[in-house]
C-alpha cells in the first residue's frame, strides 16, 4: 500500500554498480553514507527529511553513518543490528566465531570489492586493538529520533548489540521493540509495520499521531517458543522493579539463593558439563540480562573457552525457543568467555552486565583458581511455580554445526582438552544473578529451594 515515502536503495562503494573498493563498517563508508543522505535531503521529491530503515547490515550500518550527526537524518529505525563487531559477532567472550563469519566474509570478498578480508582480520587479531576500534561507532553521538528492534532470539548475532545501542546512544527520543519471535517474520508483521509507519510518519512527516506519548519500551515476555504471556509497556530498560536475585552454585549441583559451603564440580572440557538446577517456587518473570560469577581451575590445559546457558524445564522435559538463524530449539539465554579474557572494563560493566576489555589474555597456572565473570544475554521468560531453571557450563558450544540438527550457521572454537573445575562455597562465592520480576498476583512461595541438577559427565 502506497505509504508517501520515496525508498532509495544503493549499491555500497565496492559493489553492485559502484565503483572503487569497498570497506565493511568503515568511516569511509559511513562517510558515503552521509553524502547520501544529504543527496536525498536535497531533491526535488524530497521534504528534506530523510529516515533509514532495515534490518541487519541495513541496520548496523545506521549506527556508523548516524554518530556523523548528517543535517537532514531525521529518524533511524536499526530493526536488529549489532553495534561491535568484536563483542557480538567476531569474538563474543573473545570466542572465535568460525560459521557465519566466515561464511559472511567469503560471501562479501565474492560478491563486491574489498580493501579488507574481514576472515583474514578476525583470524590475526584476537585481541581488541584499533582495528576492531575503528569498526565500533560512536553510540554517544547519536542524537536524532531511533526504533531500535532488540530481540531474545538472536543471541548469536544481533540481540548484545541492539540492547547496547538503546541504553548507549544519546537519543532523547528513542524505542526499544522487543520480541522472540523469527526476526523476518516480526519485522513484516502488520504490528510492527504498523508501529515503524507510525514513527515514521511523526518525525519525517509531521504527523500529530501521538508517537511521543508512546513508552519507550514494547516488552514481549515469553511462556514459551510459541506462546506469549504478555506483551508490556515499559519505561526504561533493564525494568526498574526488576529484583536483582543472586541464585548460588552449590556442589550438589543446586542453584540456592542461600550461600554454599566449600566444594567443586569437575567436568570433561569436550563432551562434559556441570549442571545447576532451581525449581522455581512460584510464578516468576526473568527479565533482563544475567550475570554468572564462577571460580575456574584448568586441570591440563592454561585456558578454557566457557559456555553457559540457562534452560526451562517442565518435569524432564525442555521448553525451547526461537534462536538465531531460525533455530527453533534454543535456550532462555546464553554466555561464553575465554577465560584468559576475563578482565573487566569497570568503567562500562554493572553488577548484572559484565563488559570485558580483551586486550590481553592471561593464562592460567597450575593450581591457579581464578573469578570469571560471564554475561548472559538478555531474555524475558516467564517460569511457573514448580518448573525447574537449569544453569549449564560446558567446553564447547550447545549446539552442533549441522545443517539439519544444529544451529546451523553458527560455530564457535571449542576449549582444548582438559579439566575444568568449578569452586563454589566459602570463600569462592560462584552464584547466578538473575532478573527476577515477580507477576501481578503471584505469592512469595518458599524462598529457598533447590533441586540436584545432572551429574557431570
Amino acid at each position: 500500500m502506497p505509504c508517501g515515502y520515496v525508498v532509495v536503495n544503493v549499491d555500497l562503494r565496492g559493489f553492485g554498480r559502484s565503483d572503487g573498493e569497498g570497506s565493511l563498517l568503515s568511516d569511509a563508508e559511513a562517510r558515503d553514507y552521509y553524502e547520501i543522505v544529504e543527496w536525498a535531503a536535497a531533491q526535488p521529491w524530497s521534504s528534506g527529511r530523510v529516515g533509514l530503515n532495515g534490518v541487519s547490515y541495513l541496520a548496523l550500518s545506521q549506527w556508523m553513518v548516524a554518530a556523523l550527526q548528517p543535517p537532514h537524518l531525521s529518524a533511524i529505525c536499526p530493526w536488529e543490528g549489532f553495534s561491535d563487531v568484536y563483542r557480538d559477532f567476531a569474538r563474543p567472550g573473545g570466542i572465535q566465531e568460525d560459521g557465519f563469519f566466515p561464511l559472511w566474509s567469503a560471501q562479501s570478498w565474492r560478491s563486491g570489492r574489498l580493501r579488507d578480508d574481514p576472515r583474514r582480520e578476525q583470524l590475526a587479531r584476537p585481541l581488541w586493538d584499533h582495528w576492531w576500534a575503528a569498526l565500533t561507532p560512536a553510540l554517544e553521538r547519536i542524537v536524532v529520533p531511533a526504533l531500535i528492534c532488540a530481540s531474545f532470539s538472536d543471541h548469536c548475532l544481533h540481540s548484545r548489540g541492539s540492547f547496547a545501542a538503546f541504553q548507549r546512544i544519546a537519543s532523547a527520543q528513542r524505542w526499544l521493540y522487543t520480541h522472540r519471535g523469527g526476526k523476518w517474520a516480526t519485522y513484516y508483521s502488520p504490528e510492527a509495520q504498523a508501529f515503524q509507519l507510525r514513527f515514521f510518519d511523526h518525525f519525517l512527516k509531521g504527523a500529530e499521531n501521538g508517537m511521543r506519548d508512546v513508552p519507550p519500551v514494547r516488552l514481549e515476555v515469553r511462556e514459551t517458543g510459541k506462546a506469549v504471556h504478555a506483551v508490556c509497556e515499559e519505561r526504561t530498560w533493564p525494568l526498574p522493579a526488576t529484583r536483582w536475585t543472586p541464585l548460588h552454585l552449590h556442589p550438589d549441583g543446586t542453584l540456592r539463593e542461600r550461600p554454599a559451603a566449600a566444594g567443586a564440580r569437575r567436568f570433561a572440557s569436550r563432551g562434559g558439563r556441570a549442571s545447576f538446577a532451581w525449581a522455581v517456587p512460584y510464578d516468576l518473570e526473568l527479565t533482563g540480562p544475567m550475570a554468572l560469577r564462577l571460580w575456574v581451575e584448568c586441570c591440563g590445559a592454561s585456558d578454557a573457552h566457557l559456555f553457559v546457558g540457562v534452560r526451562k524445564l517442565r518435569g524432564e522435559r525442555e521448553v525451547v525457543f526461537e534462536g538465531s538463524y531460525g533455530f527453533d530449539h534454543d535456550l532462555v539465554t546464553r554466555g561464553m568467555l575465554k577465560v584468559s579474557h576475563r578482565e573487566l572494563d569497570v568503567q562500562r560493566s554493572t553488577p548484572w552486565q559484565p563488559v570485558h576489555r580483551h586486550e590481553r589474555a592471561e593464562s592460567l597456572q597450575v593450581g591457579q583458581v581464578v573469578p570469571v565473570d560471564i554475561e548472559l544475554l538478555p531474555s524475558a521468560t516467564l517460569f511457573r511455580r514448580g518448573e525447574t531453571l537449569r544453569l549449564d557450563v560446558q567446553g564447547e558450544a550447545f549446539f552442533r554445526w549441522n545443517p539439519l540438527v544444529g544451529q546451523f550457521p553458527a560455530r564457535y572454537e571449542p576449549s582444548s582438552r582438559s579439566t575444568i573445575v568449578l569452586h563454589c562455597g566459602g570463600r569462592y562465592e560462584a552464584r547466578l544473578l538473575v532478573p527476577a520480576v515477580q507477576p501481578e498476583g503471584a505469592g512469595p512461595g518458599t524462598p529457598d529451594a533447590g533441586v540436584s541438577g545432572s551429574a557431570p559427565h
